[in-house]
């Protein structure tokens, strides 16, 4: 039972921090059922020796606590990962909001209960859909399982050398979320300086009234338009989630290989 609590104190933290489990309106009994499910799944596979040779004698309940921190701290860690990269997406439909002239019209968003523009809630949609096409759920799946080989349940782990890798994806993932909206927003840009060109040669023009509609056409069509190239970079930007977390995974390989080579030395 230790070792389910323990598993799904890590689950929870990676799963409820993440828009996965928000995609629609299921109940949060649902998701507890879902996350203990899977906790017990997996810690039935387990050893009994790859968690207690981690944890001490007693086991007493302050062990039980600073073990469960610690666990809630790493769910943690690699939710962040999960959530950049659907943020990333979030920016694009953003910035489009902005650019086409959407940015005053909010709808209720379920991922983020809160208001949105209309594309920016599109965008976060197509970003958890997205995740399930390419089978990211199994991958995230699998992920987990290997986490509890390179990070044992209830073992220290140094968050320093963890958070390496995910600053280093922060850092890529909005430019890529950028690069995702870049070309509808050189569209628009287009139709402004041709506004521009207009404004200044009939002065007499109404550009306010005239420019928010033909940005909205020529925003929209582009967009429909750039869906077909938006394929690839979506699938950038959610393959940095696995590709940060092999790096985090790799630095906990190596600390493990330090941590044997300085005791058998």
């Amino acid at each position: 039972m230790l070792k389910a609590f323990l598993l799904s104190v890590r689950i929870a933290a990676l799963l409820m921090l993440t828009p996965i489990l928000y995609a629609s309106t299921l109940p949060a009994t649902y998701r507890t059922i879902l996350i203990f499910s899977l906790s017990l799944a997996l810690a039935l596979g387990m050893a009994p020796a790859e968690v207690l040779d981690a944890m001490p004698v007693e086991k007493g309940a302050g062990f039980i606590v600073l073990a469960a921190a610690r666990e809630l701290a790493l769910g943690a860690t690699l939710a962040v990962g999960i959530f950049i990269s659907f943020a990333a997406i979030s920016i694009a439909g953003r910035v489009l909001d902005i650019q086409i002239g959407f940015g005053m019209a909010q709808v209720f968003d379920p991922l983020t209960r809160s208001q949105l523009p209309i594309l920016t809630m599109a965008f976060n949609q197509m970003a958890v859909v997205y995740f399930f096409l390419i089978n990211g759920h199994h991958t995230l799946l699998r992920a987990v399982a290997y986490s509890i080989e390179r990070f044992p349940l209830g073992k220290a782990w140094s968050i320093e050398a963890v958070s390496v890798p995910v600053l280093k994806q922060v850092g890529g993932l909005f430019s890529l979320g950028f690069a995702l909206a870049a070309p509808i927003v050189f569209c628009v840009l287009l139709v402004e300086l041709a506004l521009g060109v207009v404004a200044r040669n009939l002065p007499q023009m109404n550009m306010f009234v005239m420019g928010v509609p033909i940005k909205i056409v020529v925003g929209l069509a582009a967009l429909s338009f750039g869906f077909v190239l938006m394929g690839s970079t979506i699938t950038r930007i959610q393959g940095t989630i696995f590709q940060s977390w092999g790096a985090v995974f790799a630095v906990a390989e190596a600390r493990q290989s330090v941590l044997l080579s300085g005791r058998f030395a």
